[in-house]
């Protein structure tokens, strides 16, 4: 009778190593298994990581502090600049007066792409500035493939802007990367083919009487600085970024005084807005 009861405890004994065996094994199996996903995402993430590096930001939120920075610009420096060294000022244009909620309208078209729109938002909102106040500006920068390449600038899509003087339209038709962002309405394309049939952008328009079609300064002055170091600079009346920005915004306020009837008194009665709207007529 023993000799059974021996012989079961031998195989009973042999089938839980068997099974324990079976799963060291599994265990080796899924351990090794998990290593290699974690190695995979690891990697993928590594990968995704470097990448996102090599480009510039996409659009995003602006500081407060950058705002500040960029429309607190002191007025002993628009006046020590005066028109600086741009390329051309607003042209005059005999055409029927642009309004909307009863003041003057200003519209601009552009994209986030375009480098040139990028060089012609700085004077804009400094200009802008002097007349309402601007709700979530964003921050972005030029094509990457385009030339004067990672402009950095500003974005006018989905801000907001406030003035008891003037109404501003804007319309940002692409990305950075080319994608369609905001199109049109049919008065404004209308008012843009009116005025400039080959939809040139930059295109900015005050009120009927005044054009810019393309960029009034040289973008090169923009190139390789950041916000900060741009807005920065705005303010030091020896640099080619005032001598650019802040002569396109002189001729921007001046053209805008001409259409609210020199108001603000404190921004139209500058030395510098005075002089360029003889020039404007």
């Amino acid at each position: 009778m023993s000799r059974p009861t021996s012989s079961r405890a031998r195989k009973q004994a042999a089938a839980k190593r068997a099974r324990r065996q079976q799963r060291s094994h599994f265990g080796w199996i899924v351990g090794g298994v998990a290593v290699v996903i974690v190695v995979a995402l690891v990697a993928a993430l590594a990968i995704g990581g470097g990448s996102k590096k090599n480009t510039s930001p996409d659009r995003l939120p602006a500081s407060p502090a950058l705002v500040t920075k960029t429309t607190s610009v002191p007025a002993s420096v628009f006046n020590t600049i005066g028109t600086g060294t741009i390329s051309g000022v607003p042209q005059p244009v005999n055409g029927t007066p642009l309004t909307a909620g009863g003041k003057p309208l200003v519209l601009y078209i552009g994209a986030e792409y375009c480098p040139y729109c990028a060089t012609e938002r700085w004077p804009m909102v400094v200009a802008l500035s002097k007349f309402g106040t601007f709700a979530g500006l964003k921050t972005t920068t030029s094509s990457s493939t385009d030339v004067y390449a990672d402009t950095a600038t500003w974005s006018f899509y989905q801000s907001t802007y406030s003035s008891p003087y003037i109404t501003f339209e804007s319309v940002e038709t692409a990305t950075r990367t080319g994608a369609p962002l905001e199109q049109p309405t049919a008065e404004q394309l209308a008012i843009q083919q009116q005025y400039d049939p080959k939809l040139t952008i930059p295109f900015l328009q005050f009120g009927g009487k005044y054009l810019i079609s393309g960029a009034t300064y040289d973008p090169g002055v923009l190139q390789n600085k950041t916000h900060d170091q741009i807005a920065g600079a705005l303010s030091d009346p020896n640099s080619d970024v005032a001598k650019g920005a802040i002569g396109a915004s002189n001729t921007m306020i001046a053209a805008i005084c001409n259409l609210t009837k020199n108001q603000p008194a404190n921004v139209c009665t500058q030395p510098a807005v005075k002089a360029i709207q003889q020039h404007l007529g």
